[in-house]
Parts: C-alpha cells; sequence; structure tokens
C-alpha cells in the first residue's frame, strides 16, 4: 500500500481470492464470464483487506473512452459507461480494473481529492488522464501525485504498423518497438508526457509488466482471464 499524508494507494494481484479456473484467484473483473458471486466475494475481501468498507467502493462500466465523472458513492448494478472517476468523500474508495491497460491513479492530499483512470491504448489515445486531470483541477486540486500501476510495458505491447503510427501521430512518445523490431506502443511513457504537458510532475510507478508477470492478469498472455485493481482513496476520519 501506497500511503501519501492522508491518501491511500494499492494495486492488487492475482492471488488470494475465491475464483476459479482462468479466473484464479482474485478475479475483480464483472464482465469477464466469471462466476458472479465468486467476484463479488472478490471485491468484498478486497475492500476488508485494504480498511474499506465493502460497500463503499466505486467500480467504473470501463468502456476504452476519455468520460469522466465524480462521484459521492458507488454505482449500483448499472455502473455509467466512465473511465475514469473522482471524488472529494473520505472512506470511498475508487476502483480501476486492468489486465494489460494502465491504472491511473491520482491525488492532491492537501485539497483531499483523488481519482483513477483507466487507460488502455484507446483510452491514452482519446486523453482520458489528461481529462481526469482537469476534471479534479476543476473541483479545487493543485498539486497533484500520480501513480501509474502496472501495464503492458514499450518492449511487450506489440501492435501493429498502421496502429502505432496512429497513436503516435497524436501522442509521438508511445512510440515503441519489440526486441526484436516489431512495432510497439509504450502507454507508460505516453502517460508519463501527457502528464507533464498538465502540469503534472510528481509521478511514481509500479514499473511491472503484466505480460511479463504471471503474479497479474494479462489479456494479452491468456486471453480469458480475470482483473487486477488499482485502489484509491481518502482515509477517513
Amino acid at each position: 500500500m501506497i500511503a501519501i499524508d492522508r491518501v491511500r494507494m494499492a494495486f492488487t494481484d492475482r492471488h488470494g481470492g475465491v475464483s476459479a479456473g482462468p479466473y484464479g484467484t482474485r478475479n475483480l473483473g464483472g464482465s469477464v464470464g466469471d462466476d458472479p458471486a465468486a467476484v463479488a466475494a472478490n471485491r468484498a475481501a478486497t475492500a476488508r483487506d485494504l480498511g474499506l468498507d465493502p460497500g463503499r467502493v466505486v467500480f467504473m462500466r470501463q468502456v476504452h473512452g476519455r468520460d469522466v465523472g465524480y462521484v459521492t458513492g458507488p454505482f449500483g448494478d448499472e455502473p455509467p459507461a466512465l473511465d475514469g472517476v473522482l471524488t472529494d468523500r473520505p472512506g470511498l474508495g475508487i476502483a480501476v480494473l486492468a489486465a494489460d491497460c494502465a491504472p491511473v491513479l491520482l491525488a492532491d492530499p492537501a485539497a483531499g481529492i483523488v481519482g483513477g483512470a483507466h487507460s488502455g491504448r484507446a483510452g491514452t489515445a482519446a486523453g482520458v488522464v489528461p481529462a481526469l486531470v482537469e476534471a479534479m483541477r476543476a473541483r479545487g486540486a493543485g498539486d497533484l501525485v500520480a501513480v501509474l500501476g502496472p501495464m503492458a510495458c514499450g518492449r511487450c505491447y506489440q501492435v501493429s504498423a498502421e496502429l502505432r503510427e496512429q497513436v503516435a501521430a497524436g501522442l509521438p512518445e508511445a512510440w515503441s518497438a519489440t526486441p526484436a523490431g516489431d512495432p510497439a506502443l509504450d502507454l507508460r511513457a505516453g502517460i508519463v508526457a501527457q502528464l507533464a504537458r498538465h502540469g503534472v510532475r510528481d509521478v511514481r510507478h509500479d514499473e511491472r509488466c503484466t505480460i511479463e508477470t504471471p503474479d497479474l492478469y494479462s489479456h494479452r498472455r491468456e486471453r480469458l482471464t480475470g482483473r487486477f485493481a488499482g485502489y484509491v482513496w481518502l482515509a477517513a476520519g
């Protein structure tokens, strides 16, 4: 767990849950084919492990877009299509699901505002992280701290040459290549560049590559698999 004044952040892995088969064992993703009862049990146990109320965690319906929203409580059974949320409510957890995409956690501890974004290839190109930064600043955030979680690294995230050119046209820092010289994308470098252009200089990393790390879920490595999560919240009290 990462503690920055009253802000708390954490990234889960795939161990310690009750899911079976390709979702084993701490799958937190509710739309990947896993038993809903297992997902609910995993989400509740993870919240308790982190010191959160299981009924006070926000999960988005992530769609690889750039829409973000302010939240004061969980969405319930039908969350809206969002890839970023922010809150100023203590004790309300924000969860960002991932399995190669980037879970990006943001906070202004002094202002008491936290947010999380799901920034995959499409969302990064669309600018979901800058959209979240702007939304947090509109609610009073100033100096932000960003923590980028595990994601597919620029050595492993192989794409077509056309897709690399398309993304790099708007975000040149994301241009990359595999060790064999095949075209690839470096989402981490692209997101860091976006943050820098929006004045976010304090950027920290969990640099694990999901494709290279068996302890994490990776859609590209396994196809049918679960989701880990990045969590961010303001400590209550």
